[in-house]
């Protein structure tokens, strides 16, 4: 890290320089032949000044610890090791960070410093996914006079990758693994359901009576039934819109970002439990179409993909997006639609959309619940504004359950979460799915 150290007079100085004025202007008016000795007090301030100025802190370094990458939406403590000539007894810092970065107050702190050395935690959040680092560090400390201000920029050009979130597959992947898992040392719990044939066993009560397999019965002499499990090598196909709805902040992150932390999870149940997943994301048109991959060693694909998944300013085209999907597809597949819509226009091209795609495929669609508009419902208004806001929001939210309740009716599969909840509900929904055979 290389950088430039700056000298400017403190508060202090200037007003210590001020204070000399009304004293200059008396000595000229009562001793005018003398009037230069008026002078001596702003002249001596300012040779102090110069004097505090080129005494010690001259060499000021800092090395700032960096991760090797972040997810979005984590908080992370930066090390800044810092080390003065000199030994200033307090150095404040400051950080110049990258717009995908969020330090409160310029990650400003003061630190205290031992022998010159000093080390100190700056905590920043990853607020967008891309490729961020730390510009610059700001070093300011005062002089052993207190006269001048010494400031020292250091440029720093290390960088870091800000990827999707998955520390919920990390963190909860396998307790919601174990809890939905339908197969390997688990599969007890389907059997009996589910559409492919697993074994030939003897009819015992409670058994269903239309799985007699009356042939084989006929054979042994005893009654057989057919036993079944849950179907595997399905296709799972995650549609995520990245327009310009889903680029608008949730709790302090893109709605994109948590479908992606979310689509990520439930695409690492899937792949444990042996279906094939593909990714597709779009705006204006599709962005990324991936094929289809198997194996709980295709995640790290899946995750390089998703990383991908830019924010949009565009509208989402509905009918462009998903026409293209339906002509990938080969064969009838699980269909997991994220996306947002704000006006009725926009939905009702995602109606129409879904309208012909539900008819070959699984349909699923993910929305985020709207917490601000139902917070602005239930708040108890106080004048006129808050009066209105409450039925501009009441109105919307009506807008948005008849939109939904369009979709169901339609045959979709609705999943409304808390952006906190999605992820948990998401693979709930897709479990329940998958153990009743709908694909």
């Amino acid at each position: 890290m290389t950088g430039r150290t700056t000298i400017y007079p403190t508060r202090a100085a200037v007003f210590a320089a001020a204070a000399g004025v009304p004293l200059a202007l008396v000595v000229g008016v009562v001793v005018p032949h003398a009037w230069y000795a008026g002078l001596a007090w702003p002249a001596a301030v300012l040779l102090l000044t110069l004097v505090d100025g080129l005494r010690g802190g001259s060499g000021a370094t800092a090395t700032l610890s960096t991760p090797a990458s972040v997810c979005v939406g984590e908080t992370i403590e930066l090390t800044l090791d810092v080390s003065v000539a000199g030994a200033p007894s307090r150095i404040e810092v400051a950080l110049a960070a990258h717009p995908l970065l969020f330090a409160e107050d310029d990650g400003r702190s003061w630190m205290t410093l031992a022998n010159g050395r000093g080390a100190a935690l700056l905590r920043v959040t990853a607020i967008r996914r891309g490729t961020a680092g730390i510009d610059r560090v700001w070093l300011r400390w005062r002089g052993s006079l207190g006269l001048v201000w010494k400031q020292r920029v250091i440029e720093n050009d290390a960088t870091f990758p800000i990827l999707p979130d998955i520390r919920p597959v990390q963190n909860r992947g396998a307790e919601i693994f174990r809890r939905h898992a339908l197969q390997g040392l688990m599969a007890q719990i389907d059997r009996g359901d589910g559409t492919d044939f697993d074994a030939l066993v003897e009819f015992r009560t409670g058994m269903d009576r239309r799985a007699i397999d009356w042939k084989q019965s006929a054979r042994h002499r005893k009654l057989h039934a057919k036993e079944f499990r849950t179907e595997r090598n399905e296709q799972v196909v995650f549609a995520v819109d990245c327009g310009r709805q889903m680029s608008d902040p949730v709790a302090g992150l893109p709605r994109v970002d948590r479908a992606v932390s979310a689509m990520l999870l439930t695409a690492w149940v899937s792949l444990k439990l042996g279906d094939r997943v593909a990714l597709h994301a779009f705006d204006s048109r599709p962005r990324i179409a991936s094929g289809l991959v198997s194996g709980a060693g295709a995640f790290a694909e899946l995750q390089r993909l998703a990383a991908r998944i830019d924010y949009g300013g565009e509208e989402s085209n509905y009918t462009f997006a998903l026409t293209t999907l339906a002509t990938r597809l080969t064969r009838r597949s699980m269909i997991v639609l994220f996306t947002e819509f704000t006006d009725l226009a926009s939905a009702d091209f995602l109606v129409r959309a879904v309208s012909r795609l539900v008819e070959t495929h699984l349909l699923m669609v993910v929305v985020l619940r709207d917490e601000e508009l139902e917070a602005i419902v239930d708040r108890s208004p106080v004048d006129a504004d808050d009066v209105t806001r409450a039925v501009t929001a009441a109105g919307l939210l009506r807008d948005r359950w008849v939109v939904l309740a369009r979709l169901r009716h339609l045959g979709v599969h609705v999943v409304e979460a808390e952006h906190d909840r999605v992820g948990d509900r998401l693979v709930a929904a897709y479990v329940d799915l998958k153990r009743r055979n709908l694909l």
